[in-house]
C-alpha cells in the first residue's frame, strides 16, 4: 500500500491533490518524529546580496530535543552549535567565537533543529504547495509565523527512499536563498551528548551576546 501511494506520487501532475499531499506530508512526519539521532552529510550554498554565492560542505548531527552540530569540512574546523538552548558559533578564519539564545538567533541554520523536535507542518506552516521533480516529490510551505528570518521553505522528498529529505531551500526575509543538499542519511545513529557541548578552540577570541549585544565574558 505505502509503495502504492509512493508511486502514485511520482506520477502527480503539476499539482498534487489533499489526500496525496496530506499523506506525504504525514509520512516525513513519522519519519522524523520517530527518530531520536540523525546524522546526514551536507552541502549548504547561500546566494544574498553583496555577499555572491558561497557553498560549503559537512556533516550535520541531530539529537532530541533540538540539538545539532554542523562540523564543516569546507572550510574545515568551521563550527555551528545548538544545545537546544544556546547557540554556538565558531568561525576559524576569524578565530571568534559567539554565543547567542537559540530563539533569538537569526541564522536559517536554526530552524532545521524542528527535525527533532516534533516535526508538525499543520502546525508550523501554511499555503502548501506540491509538484513532481522526478522521483521527487517537491513541497513548498510559508511559515504561520511572520517573526521568523524566512519567509518560504522548500523540501524535496524522495518517496521510495522512506520519505527522506534530500534537499532544503530557505527563502529569508531579507532575499536571501539558503539551500541545503542532503546525502547519506543515518536515523538514530549512536550520537553521543558529548557532540552538543561547545568547548571554546585554544586562543579563541570569546563573544557572549546572552549577557547584551556586545557583552563579552568568560565561556
Amino acid at each position: 500500500m505505502a509503495r502504492t501511494l509512493a508511486l502514485a506520487l511520482l506520477a502527480l501532475p503539476a499539482v498534487a491533490s489533499d489526500s496525496l499531499l496530506s499523506h506525504l506530508l504525514e509520512s516525513v512526519e513519522a519519519r522524523y518524529n520517530g527518530a531520536t539521532t540523525l546524522q546526514v552529510s551536507f552541502e549548504e550554498t547561500y546566494n544574498g546580496a553583496g555577499r555572491g554565492r558561497q557553498t560549503e560542505a559537512g556533516n550535520l548531527y541531530l539529537r532530541k530535543p533540538g540539538r545539532m552540530r554542523w562540523d564543516y569540512r569546507t572550510p574545515a574546523g568551521k563550527l555551528f552549535l545548538s544545545d537546544g538552548k544556546q547557540v554556538y558559533f565558531y568561525n576559524p578564519s576569524t578565530n571568534r567565537a559567539e554565543k547567542t539564545k537559540l530563539r533569538e538567533t537569526e541564522d536559517m541554520r536554526a530552524p532545521l533543529a524542528f527535525l527533532l523536535g516534533k516535526l508538525d507542518f499543520d502546525k508550523d506552516f501554511t499555503k502548501f504547495q506540491m509538484k513532481n521533480e522526478g522521483n521527487d516529490a517537491v513541497i513548498t510551505a510559508v511559515p504561520k509565523s511572520d517573526k521568523l528570518p524566512y519567509k518560504q521553505v522548500e523540501f524535496t522528498v524522495n518517496p521510495l527512499k522512506g520519505y527522506s529529505i534530500g534537499r532544503l531551500v530557505i527563502s529569508g526575509q531579507d532575499g536571501s536563498v539558503l539551500t541545503f543538499r542532503f546525502l547519506n542519511e543515518v536515523v538514530n545513529p549512536n550520537v553521543s551528548e558529548k557532540m552538543f557541548r561547545f568547548q571554546l578552540p585554544p586562543g579563541a577570541e570569546w563573544v557572549d551576546l546572552t549577557v547584551g549585544q556586545d557583552g563579552q565574558g568568560q565561556q
